[in-house]
């Protein structure tokens, strides 16, 4: 995947949450989860391009690093909506598992950088 193909698989996965955070219940818990779910949905595709502009691979290490928290955080927002009943698990199935994927090509990317980097200070 080019870098190019991750910001927007990110942007669109950003405007997914923003779609969700539109139908939760108009509770104090729903705008709570909204709020909170949106400021950690869509802060993974700003980082990322952050981290395209790192000034060295330390540099984009740590954004990544970034990406990987806000997306953990995204999935454990998402997981309070189900188990709280606000919406029902099918219909988070699929954001849910893009969720886990964007997961798995931040992380795999942190590894090839932490890799390039101790390869550099041998």
């Amino acid at each position: 995947m080019t870098t190019d193909e991750l910001k927007k698989r990110l942007k669109v996965f950003a405007l997914r949450i923003i779609k969700l955070s539109e139908s939760l219940p108009n509770t104090k818990a729903g705008h709570t989860l909204g709020n909170q779910i949106i400021r950690s949905g869509t802060s993974p595709g700003a980082n990322y391009r952050s981290a395209c502009l790192g000034k060295s691979e330390k540099d984009f290490l740590n954004k990544l690093k970034m990406v990987e928290e806000e997306l953990d955080e995204t999935l454990y927002w998402l997981e309070l909506i189900i188990e709280s009943g606000m919406m029902k698990e099918e219909l988070l199935k699929d954001l849910m598992h893009e969720n886990h994927e964007l997961l798995k090509i931040i992380v795999s990317s942190i590894t090839t950088t932490k890799k390039k980097l101790n390869s550099a200070n041998k």
